[in-house]
């Protein structure tokens, strides 16, 4: 059915007014993505095999299960029409329709988030996927885990990532299984897409024989400087890689042999056989063992520091010392919903040093570049209540919370619900440290 759709005249909104139309329209886009979902849980019941009238086999003699384990069955083409009205194929709609399914029988937790419109549809459909190949059990251990962060709290990136760890945590069997698989696809190849006369050469193995790789190619990168003056870095490190898998095609190599010194922050937990390699995710503690038997590398293990007794300097310099707490207790940029994990970000005074801010882990926060001029430049505030909360104010009056588990808006209680402890807390931090 085609409906006539009337543009809506945005002509003359002020910018608060475009701010809060396009908070509405997402709103409601996220509550139409419920409610297809919900159409799909309802597609899969009314397409069971037993549904079909006696002597009907069509789509019975290969119903496939429509989920993941213990869900039930579903006629081989159901989901095509369904697909179609939705714009997708049946392959899509498959996806969807299994996601849904998951969702209701195998992760209550999501689900009721669903329904309750406080978990979005992307993040849920991602957590069942994800899960599929897990045992109920295991599936639901995940759904208690992740449900905090599936309001949308945390950048994309972020929440795929503790997916996967959690994932790994809640079945150890089926990641060491995995990672058995994805080593023996290591390979060395050129790549199948060529055009305007470039192309790729790609290099698939473990995470520390590529840190290896990458540290030679930035080594002999650095001593073409003389050489290459006026080149760009990717120009030097694309020389540089050349002049290291084919000496013979480069047989002046001046730059002399390459000492690689290779640093890797792996993350490891009592009694948990899952670790976590920075910039590469959750590992088995197996796996690490494997990939440092591998190598000629020699392993150093830090001492934990005491983030809590850290104390500030006298200075607007950074100590190394510092500054790994500051990672500790921030792992991602602190802006709101932002993604980046690395560690090349800068670490903002919260309160500029030159006012008086404090160089202590209190008042320091990892931000990209960019982050950090829209801090400065574009009328934003931030203040650090408490090591590891961040609370900004944009330059609309909207308030945001940045803690470990992601960004949350905070908004005012509607007239007549209760506030929750967090809410009176937020609130108060507010009133305190936010003009």
């Amino acid at each position: 059915m085609v409906t006539d759709r009337a543009v809506a005249d945005l002509t003359g909104l002020p910018a608060a007014g475009v701010l809060d139309f396009v908070e509405a329209a997402h709103a409601a886009r996220a509550e139409a993505e419920r409610q297809v979902l919900q159409a799909a849980y309802q597609w899969a019941v009314l397409h069971h095999p037993d549904r079909l009238a006696p002597g009907d086999r069509r789509g019975r003699a290969r119903a496939r299960r429509a989920g993941g384990i213990g869900t039930p069955l579903i006629t081989e083409h159901a989901a095509a029409a369904f697909g179609a009205r939705i714009q997708t194929s049946p392959y899509g709609a498959r996806r969807l329709i299994a996601d849904a399914v998951d969702l209701v029988l195998r992760l209550p937790g999501l689900w009721a988030g669903v329904v309750a419109g406080t978990v979005r549809v992307p993040h849920a459909r991602w957590v069942a996927a994800a899960t599929r190949d897990l045992t109920p059990e295991e599936a639901g251990w995940v759904d208690t885990e992740v449900l905090e962060a599936a309001d949308g709290r945390l950048a994309w990136s972020r929440f795929e990532l503790l997916v996967e760890g959690k994932v790994a945590a809640a079945a150890p069997e089926l990641a060491r299984a995995r990672e058995e698989a994805a080593a023996k696809a290591r390979c060395a190849r050129t790549s199948r897409v060529n055009k305007h006369g470039m192309a790729s050469f790609t290099i698939k193995a473990d995470a520390v024989t590529i840190a290896g790789m990458d540290a030679a190619v930035t080594a002999v990168a650095d001593k073409l400087r003389d050489a290459m003056p006026d080149a760009l870095v990717n120009d030097r490190r694309v020389a540089a890689a050349a002049m290291l898998l084919n000496p013979a095609g480069r047989p002046d190599l001046s730059v002399g042999p390459v000492k690689v010194r290779v640093k890797a922050y792996l993350h490891l937990y009592a009694d948990s056989p899952i670790a976590r390699l920075e910039g590469h995710g959750p590992v088995t503690v197996g796996r690490v063992m494997e990939m440092l038997a591998d190598t000629a590398a020699r392993v150093q293990v830090t001492p934990v520091l005491d983030v809590a007794g850290m104390a500030p300097v006298d200075a607007y310099e950074i100590p190394a010392r510092l500054r790994e707490a500051v990672r500790l207790i921030h792992p991602a940029d602190v802006f709101p919903y932002a993604a980046n994990l690395t560690r090349r970000m800068d670490l903002d005074h919260a309160q500029p040093y030159a006012e008086g801010g404090a160089t202590s882990v209190d008042n320091l926060g990892p931000l990209t570049r960019t982050h950090h001029r829209i801090k400065t430049h574009a009328g934003w505030q931030v203040r650090h209540p408490f090591p590891g909360i961040v609370v900004w104010r944009d330059p609309y009056g909207a308030h945001y919370l940045v803690d470990p588990t992601g960004t949350r808006r905070i908004t005012s209680p509607s007239p007549g619900d209760e506030p929750t402890r967090a809410d009176v807390m937020v609130t108060q931090l507010l009133l305190e440290y936010v003009a």
